[in-house]
């Protein structure tokens, strides 16, 4: 300490300044020390749709004025549990993920309610245990939606595929029995061939394949995620399929998400219609609502100031299910009583990337 004095003493004004600036100890900049450590675990990083939410984040994070500490996971919850060990080693104040086994991920939640960090879940909802909120679409709306689209297509009647999602995921039961339910109430001349996928693409390209060369007259593909367009593209091209949505052999094809290269799919009548999934506002409102937990803040159910609304799905979980349109070369036009917007749209997400 005498040595610091004696040094700083003996320099100029100016130059005294920026010494015992840097002499300092421990300090910090006040924006870098103010801000709140979350984790944040990525779920996959294989697909469009979550590449999107991966490059959101970061964005997000500053705006809020936040630190991130990031993991991904790798659609396996073993890895989401140790990286959930990771995040209370790094002493986090609140953690964002999107189990993908909704099931498995409650021995972890419970873990973290006891060390009291604060969990925000995005996109998916856990089927027990305990999160300070859900942030997500209505998933039933998009089965609901892509029946209504498909149904008023086929002026209910044909066959159409549901390239289902993993059915351990809250997400994939939610979107197929919505569509399920829908066609059976509303246009039960339609029969549906459901396919379980697991969210993987070549499954659900050789699933419709099969179902194709079984079924030429098939007329309508309902794909539960972006994760089976390029192989529906490519299986349709194949069979003769891919032609313009004027042509009779047209098969009407809906999927979920709202990514780009679906966006560019529609305008060019490779595909018709998806539901776009915000990918943008689940980075958001994961980490709006992780600041609000840190900060004590807390919600009841009701409308909010984002266009959503916040559910109570049960004690202990509330769920703020934001706004996805439904999606067609049109826009405008309303199908089965749900409204669509235009895939051009500068609303959209998708068309919104850098």
């Amino acid at each position: 300490m005498r040595l610091r004095t004696a040094l700083c003493s003996a320099v100029s004004t100016l130059s005294a300044l920026a010494l015992l600036s840097a002499c300092s100890s421990g300090s910090t900049s006040a924006s870098a020390g103010d801000a709140p450590l979350v984790g944040v675990d990525y779920p996959r990083s294989d697909t469009d749709f979550w590449n999107s939410y991966i490059k959101y984040t970061p964005e997000y994070g500053k705006k809020l004025g936040l630190s991130l500490k990031t993991t991904n996971s790798q659609n396996d919850v073993a890895k989401l549990t140790a990286n959930a060990q990771t995040f209370i080693s790094q002493g986090v104040k609140g953690i964002a993920m999107a189990p993908q086994d909704t099931a498995a991920i409650a021995p972890t939640l419970a873990q973290l309610e006891s060390k009291k960090i604060p969990v925000v879940t995005v996109d998916t909802r856990p089927d027990t245990g305990n999160v300070y909120m859900v942030v997500r679409a209505d998933n039933r709306a998009y089965g609901e939606k892509a029946c209504q689209y498909l149904g008023t297509k086929l002026d209910g009647k044909g066959k159409v595929v549901m390239l289902e999602g993993g059915l351990d995921s809250i997400n994939g039961r939610d979107r197929t029995e919505a569509f399920n339910d829908c066609m059976k109430k509303n246009y039960p001349g339609i029969k549906v061939f459901g396919e379980a996928t697991n969210w993987d693409g070549a499954v659900a390209a050789q699933k419709l394949q099969t179902d194709l060369t079984a079924h030429p007259d098939i007329k309508g593909v309902y794909m539960e995620a972006s994760f089976a367009l390029s192989g529906t593209l490519q299986v349709l091209k194949q069979k003769g399929l891919l032609v313009d949505p004027k042509d009779k052999k047209h098969v009407f094809v809906v999927s979920n998400d709202g990514i780009p290269e679906e966006l560019k799919s529609i305008a060019a009548g490779k595909i018709d219609a998806t539901v776009s999934q915000p990918a943008d506002l689940y980075a958001k409102y994961a980490l709006f609502y992780l600041k609000a937990a840190i900060d004590g803040k807390t919600f009841k159910p009701g409308k909010t100031d984002h266009d959503s609304t916040i559910i109570k799905v049960r004690d202990g979980v509330l769920e703020d299910q934001l706004s996805a349109p439904l999606v067609t070369s049109d826009g405008g036009g309303t199908y089965g009583g749900v409204p669509s917007v235009k895939s051009d749209d500068k609303s959209l997400w998708g068309n919104n990337l850098g």
